[in-house]
């Protein structure tokens, strides 16, 4: 494929997602063709039949190559389950001269260092996530490129994953005929699709609710301080439709998209909904505010999930921008407003954004992380463009990559 062109695989749980996009001249966004098809074989983001997932994902990425009219060579794809694990770590290194000014290769030990954790022989670090700098005691350092100093520390975010996890889903992928770029974690490509840099700066909590999972990712000063992924998503509201109501799962996934709602009040008491049901009947009706009690009380308890796991990550106070909510159950009606209620903090539903070409099929909560992969595929080629780049002053091209370093470390 083109170097201006890219290619992103989002692997869910009910879904599979392959967009093919490209840069314009004027360094935007433009969506070239999308292939959407059922996703087989996964469940919580892990796969459990290697053939069934290979063959689901072949088949998505066959409808994006007919849509674009591209052939699908490399791809980015992102990664999330319960096998997803973060912590926060802190490399140090001296600098040899002091003499002379910090270069983007000490910024390459510091971070090497921060690397260096306990991490267990069944577990790969996937990403080392720089927070701020410190330069010979002066915390908060953006860039230290091209400062003066004699000593200097990295505060980092490392996040790691099942190693078994990850090489049956990169597995997967090739099986299907097409060469892994990179592996991202999913709640960080989500991020980049819907979250503002304004709300990043003031402190923001993503929360991406999947099928099978929840992604959480949480920023505070412009850079991530905690992920985390729960075992709870759409599929679990999905499932208590079919205790509750007693009808088939394909049935209580329409009736949930169609006409499920969170919040019970704000849905008129004689309102029914036409369903398919077992039985001899086949078919009956069923209040929708009797949906909406049963949608609410597992929503609930994932929003205290998603509490618990904010507070662990950062202090409620600290994040002023609140919560966005993305992923395919954001849909659902009343979401945000009872997301308010359970966390208070301000909330919002985040669609992608800043898009052309076939952009309409995209501006839904479902394809953040598969938009977030193609924003991440487009960060890394900029890295790479300019560090090709003869005529780039030499000073200039490592402040940039610092510069880009700093926000996401791809390993």
């Amino acid at each position: 494929m083109a170097n201006t062109t890219f290619a992103a695989i989002d692997v869910g749980t009910t879904k599979v997602c392959t967009v093919v996009g490209e840069v314009t001249p004027a360094r935007e966004l433009r969506i070239l063709g999308v292939g959407v098809g059922p996703s087989a074989g996964i469940s919580r983001g892990m796969v459990e039949n290697i053939h069934a997932a290979i063959d689901a994902i072949a088949s998505s990425i066959e409808r994006a190559e007919r849509a674009s009219g591209a052939r699908i060579l490399s791809a980015y794809i992102g990664i999330a389950g319960p096998h997803i694990s973060s912590m926060n770590s802190r490399g140090i290194v001296a600098i040899a001269d002091p003499r002379n000014p910090i270069t983007a290769g000490d910024v390459r030990r510091a971070l090497e260092s921060a690397r260096i954790v306990n991490v267990p022989n069944n577990r790969e670090v996937i990403h080392v996530i720089p927070r701020y700098y410190v330069v010979d005691g002066q915390d908060d350092v953006v860039d230290p490129v091209g400062m003066y100093g004699s000593r200097l520390d990295v505060e980092t975010h490392v996040v790691t994953a099942g190693s078994s996890a990850m090489n049956n889903l990169v597995r997967c992928v090739e099986g299907a005929g097409v060469r892994v770029e990179s592996v991202i974690l999913a709640p960080l490509a989500s991020a980049e699709a819907v979250v503002e840099p304004e709300e990043m700066e003031h402190g923001v909590a993503l929360c991406d609710i999947g099928g099978g999972t929840t992604d959480i990712a949480v920023f505070v000063r412009g850079a991530v301080v905690h992920t985390a992924v729960l075992p709870v998503g759409g599929l679990h509201m999905t499932r208590d439709l079919v205790v509750a109501l007693r009808i088939p799962q394909r049935a209580a996934e329409q009736v949930k998209r169609e006409y499920g709602h969170t919040i019970p009040s704000l849905v008129d008491e004689s309102d029914e909904v036409a369903v398919d049901s077992f039985g001899a009947d086949g078919q009956r009706a069923v209040p929708r505010r009797m949906m909406a009690e049963v949608l609410q009380a597992r929503t609930e308890e994932l929003l205290e999930m998603v509490r618990a796991e904010l507070r662990r990550g950062a202090q409620p106070e600290v994040l002023s921008a609140g919560v966005v909510l993305t992923g395919g159950a954001a849909s659902l009606g009343g979401i945000e407003l009872l997301a308010e209620d359970v966390l208070q903090l301000p909330a919002r539903i985040g669609r992608p954004r800043q898009l052309a070409g076939l952009s309409d099929i995209l501006h839904d909560p479902a394809y953040a992380t598969a938009v977030g992969l193609l924003r991440w595929a487009l960060r890394e080629q900029e890295i790479m463009l300019r560090s090709s780049t003869p005529a780039a002053p030499l000073g200039g091209l490592i402040k940039r990559m610092a510069h880009l370093l700093r926000v996401v470390l791809p390993q």
